[in-house]
């Protein structure tokens, strides 16, 4: 569940990326989102090799606790990358509004 949670938000990311070209860095959201879903490919791929068919075969509690791992995945992600905007500040709003203290 993490692995489709996280495709299918870097998926979104990504479409969004491509049809809104603003200086909103959606660009790196959908990195972000590409890195994890690359990085629980990974997991996935050495789990099934270790536990065979059995992988595919999980209770509903493990479902439950890999989709509340990949929510918290997709929001952390989220939070990433508002940090970076606040940080990089695309649109000049914070130099602007720093700016126009300075001069007052």
């Amino acid at each position: 569940m993490t692995l489709l949670i996280t495709v299918l938000a870097a998926s979104v990311a990504t479409i969004c990326w491509y049809n809104i070209k603003a200086e909103r860095k959606l660009g790196t959201l959908a990195l972000i989102y590409w890195g994890a879903s690359l990085m629980w490919l990974v997991d996935a791929v050495a789990e099934y090799i270790e536990a065979g068919a059995e992988y595919f075969d999980q209770a509903p509690a493990e479902m439950l606790n890999d989709s509340y791992l990949g929510l918290t995945v997709v929001a952390l992600g989220l939070v990433i990358w508002i940090a970076v905007l606040l940080i990089k500040d695309p649109a000049g709003k914070f130099k602007a509004k720093s700016s126009a203290k300075a001069k007052k």
